[in-house]
């Protein structure tokens, strides 16, 4: 099976929103610039999402207007029904229809009775008519429990339900959101009021962990409810041996450390999701809970750098754009090094610690990036060539899977992987500006991961410190559950002092 996100808005993608809108951007396999919903697909299926697995309004207006310009409607008045609803049903079965997947389950962003999401609506409308038996809705909806009161409220899921059905869709089970246990009087009142079948009104009830749902949804046998309403085989239980596994390690923690994150969009932590749920797996692999201290590049200074920074069993600089907080990243970078921290740099934050080395090693004091400052005299990161006339924004950088060759056997990134070639997604345009490379080396910077078809440099490391690497790609974006990521399996246990 495999998950698929629509999403109402008019942008083409999220690759050019703003993360304090929407979180972080997570990149697939294949380069695609998607909703940070497919990391939790990902997380949680253990299977690649594509870019078949998100699609925005943007995207399909853009694919009808395509078509209308080419001629295929031949002459035809193109409108919302049928050729938008086509559009969004097609892009909903490519998943099934190429044979890959036996179930597609689809979430449709939004809120039932938003404008935007009505043409959704009515092509799930007409898949349930044209499919039948083969097509199943599932509507998630919200039970508020008023604390004045001590009760808990169904007219906004009767509500919900309701805007549905004046929509012609019928749901088939609902999912009740809920802080506190729904008795089984209300789970009934639910269930007269909305046309659906007690057993299929589910509770979702707030966990410790997002990681318990699947187990409290199998505790009320919501996927037997699926199976049968589609008219599947009950074959063997699940076991989630492995599932339950980590769980219990997540639980039972024999160690805690404090991480430090330094970004720019800490006041939205959604904005570095796959980061943060990336150290959840890596401490659970090594029994240990890790707690991460957010901080705000901007507010770092030479002056309070040692404050902000105590205590700290390691630090992550994060990815992101533009000039603004670059200063304070240097600043944490430099002490880290000084000090023997253990440090991990991801995109951006790898080309911080080259900057930072750069200045403070090799003594270039006007060393910087050409992103930050365009007329820099010693441009130690720079554009591709082929980025250099490229004026757009959306969709135009290095994105998706790569290849990396691992050059050094004697290395922290060869000790996690354990290989010598590895394949990591990438998301970005500037380098590492290759005419330096023997300058960092001869000072103790190693790139010790290259690009085998450009040569550019992939991985740096500091070979003299505890655990100092740096990553051109975004080694959060494919962590799962069932496999945590080896670097930040690596990175936590040298944060513990192994």
């Amino acid at each position: 099976m495999t998950i698929q996100k629509l999403d109402p808005y008019i942008n083409v993608d999220p690759g050019t929103l703003n993360p304090y809108e929407h979180g972080e951007c997570f990149v697939t396999d294949d380069g695609a610039e998607t909703d940070l919903d497919l990391g939790h697909y990902e997380r949680f299926l253990n299977v690649p999402t594509s870019q078949a697995n998100n699609v925005t309004t943007g995207r399909i207006y853009q694919s009808v207007i395509n078509k209308e310009r080419r001629g295929d409607y031949l002459g035809k008045t193109v409108q919302i029904i049928p050729h938008i609803t086509d559009e969004i049903k097609r892009k909903i079965k490519i998943l099934g229809s190429k044979g890959k997947y036996d179930i597609v389950v689809t979430e449709i962003g939004g809120t039932v009775g938003d404008i935007e999401s009505l043409p959704y609506i009515e092509a799930v409308r007409q898949l349930k008519w044209e499919l039948g038996i083969h097509a199943l809705v599932i509507h998630l909806t919200l039970v508020p429990f008023l604390a004045a009161t001590g009760e808990l409220k169904t007219k906004p899921t009767q509500h919900s339900v309701k805007a549905l059905l004046e929509n012609g869709v019928q749901p088939d089970v609902l999912v009740l959101r809920t802080e506190h246990e729904l008795s089984m009087d209300l789970r009934k009142k639910v269930a007269l009021f909305t046309n659906v079948a007690i057993d299929a009104v589910i509770q979702s009830i707030d966990v410790s962990t997002i990681y318990e749902v699947p187990n409290k949804m199998r505790e009320q046998r919501l996927d037997e409810i699926v199976l049968l309403k589609m008219g599947l085989p009950l074959k063997d239980e699940p076991k989630l041996d492995d599932w339950n596994d980590f769980l219990n390690k997540l639980k039972n923690p024999i160690s805690e450390i404090e991480i430090g994150l330094i970004g720019k969009y800490v006041e939205l932590q959604d904005a570095y999701k796959s980061i943060v749920e990336s150290l959840i797996h890596a401490g659970a692999m090594n029994l240990c809970k890790v707690k991460i201290r957010w901080l705000h590049s901007e507010k770092i200074t030479e002056e309070n750098v040692a404050a902000k920074l105590e205590g700290l069993k390691g630090i992550i600089v994060a990815p992101g754009f533009g000039h603004r907080g670059i200063e304070g990243k240097i600043i944490a970078t430099k002490y880290v090094r000084e000090h023997n921290i253990p440090f991990f740099g991801i995109c951006l934050g790898m080309q911080i610690a080259v900057i930072e080395f750069a200045r403070n090693v090799l003594g270039w004091a006007t060393a910087d990036s050409t992103e930050m400052n365009e007329q820099t005299d010693c441009p130690v990161i720079d554009l591709m060539e082929e980025q250099k006339g490229v004026t757009e924004k959306g969709g135009t950088m290095r994105l998706g899977a790569y290849k990396c060759q691992i050059v050094d056997k004697d290395s922290n990134i060869y000790r996690a992987y354990n290989k010598l070639e590895i394949k990591e997604r990438h998301r970005h345009r500037y380098e590492f500006n290759d005419r330096y490379l023997k300058d960092f080396e001869a000072a103790g910077m190693k790139a010790v991961g290259l690009n085998p078809d450009t040569n550019l440099v992939e991985v740096i490391e500091i070979p003299t410190q505890k655990w100092f690497v740096g990553v051109q790609f975004h080694p959060e974006y494919s962590s799962t559950v069932l496999k945590p990521h080896p670097l930040f399996v690596a990175f936590v246990k040298a944060a513990l002092g192994e």
